[in-house]
């Protein structure tokens, strides 16, 4: 099973940053990156701007529109109104699938503001031992993601002690 991680990061630029480096570790062989979605959000930017892994792979082409009904729900759902939002409504509930409720979709919308960024990964196989030292020194949130309660639990103790 995929997993879906939202981390959070106090500049706008930070999110870009780390994206490389999980790709480094990919090559590697210590996590499998199915797709990594930066979402950057300059101080004064009205809306968040995105920039999806570009793999050629068969998950980033097909993965378009589940980031774009994932990125549309978090951050431009509440900027079309309710009659929009009805509609969304019955397409979200496709998100549930992968483990992203109402819940999940308040939080990143709450923690992601102007002035800082957010990486979207989806992976599977993460030796968790080497991401940490892959993101050791660097301010990092983790904001949301689709595990259980006590597997994110585990990663955001893990990250949380060099931050």
């Amino acid at each position: 099973m995929a997993t879906l991680t939202v981390w959070k990061f106090d500049h706008p630029d930070t999110a870009a940053t780390v994206r490389v480096r999980v790709l480094e570790l990919e090559r590697d062989g210590g996590i499998d990156v199915h797709d990594a979605v930066v979402v950057s959000w300059p101080d004064g930017a009205s809306k968040p701007r995105t920039d999806q892994l570009d793999s050629g792979s068969k998950w980033a082409t097909a993965g378009g529109a589940f980031w774009g009904l994932l990125i549309g729900a978090i951050f431009f759902l509440p900027l079309f109104g309710l009659a929009f939002g009805a509609g969304m409504g019955a397409l979200s509930g496709s998100l549930r699938d992968f483990g992203i409720d109402d819940g999940f979709i308040e939080t990143v919308r709450d923690r992601v503001t102007p002035g800082t960024s957010a990486l979207f990964l989806l992976t599977s196989d993460a030796d968790l031992d080497r991401v940490h030292g892959l993101l050791a020194g660097v301010a990092a949130e983790l904001v949301a993601t689709n595990l259980s309660e006590a597997e994110d639990h585990l990663l955001a103790d893990l990250f949380r002690d060099d931050a």
